[in-house]
């Protein structure tokens, strides 16, 4: 087996969706009590918060990219960046290391292929929903990503980091999330990306108005894949 780097701590939830996910699918695949065996750099998300609010996007890729070269001298044979939004700076860690990034938007668009989707509804923070950088990667794989209108674009960032980062769940604020869905089906949506580590913890795959991707299942997954030589 081979060891998994998890550059975490963005948020701390969803670190410990990642750390629960990779397990539980190594126990899984391998019986018993197996585990994964892995490193975890675990960041001040407050640091990188900053970094987000005033666009020092290049002070965060340095910064991530320091956390990568600390798992790759620990023994990681590949990283995992633990938050969507923060795959903005994957070219700055990807530079840092000399083993594999996992990368949780292409994993995401080949499973999206795979299941014969091209217009996905993303939903994500701001940052992922606005950049450009998601929907340009995804553009590579012949898929147009749909988010959400400016409203719902602020409503859906105000509930991952106001609520869902905060470990605060609300029936509510779920039911913002499914109109916005609804809102894009009617659209001409085919599909939804749960584009952030946190969306799972309000939205349910089983029970989406849309076919749903789990964008941390995927990614999580694609590691054990990398980690069990598949």
């Amino acid at each position: 087996m081979r060891k998994i780097g998890l550059v975490g701590g963005m948020s701390f939830e969803a670190t410990a969706i990642y750390y629960r996910k990779i397990n539980e699918a190594v126990r899984d695949r391998l019986g018993g009590f197996n585990a994964a065996d892995l490193v975890l750099g675990s960041v001040n998300f407050q640091d990188i918060v900053d970094m987000q609010k005033s666009a020092r996007w290049d002070d965060a890729g340095r910064h991530l990219g320091a956390v990568a070269k600390s798992l790759e001298g620990a023994g990681a044979a590949c990283i995992l960046i633990c938050a969507v939004t923060m795959h903005l700076v994957a070219p700055a860690v990807e530079a840092a290391v000399g083993v594999p990034v996992i990368h949780v938007i292409d994993e995401t668009a080949a499973k999206l292929k795979a299941a014969g989707c091209t217009r996905p509804l993303l939903i994500a923070t701001r940052y992922t929903m606005e950049n450009g950088f998601y929907q340009a990667r995804m553009e590579r794989h012949g898929i147009q990503v749909m988010v959400p209108d400016a409203e719902g674009r602020t409503a859906t960032h105000d509930i991952i980091f106001e609520e869902l980062c905060a470990g605060i769940v609300k029936d509510s604020s779920r039911d913002v999330l499914l109109g916005l869905i609804e809102t894009a089906k009617a659209q001409g949506a085919d599909s939804l990306i749960f584009g952030c580590t946190e969306i799972c913890m309000i939205l349910d795959v089983a029970t989406s108005p849309l076919p749903a991707f789990d964008s941390t299942d995927i990614h999580a997954n694609a590691a054990v894949d990398f980690a069990l030589g598949g």
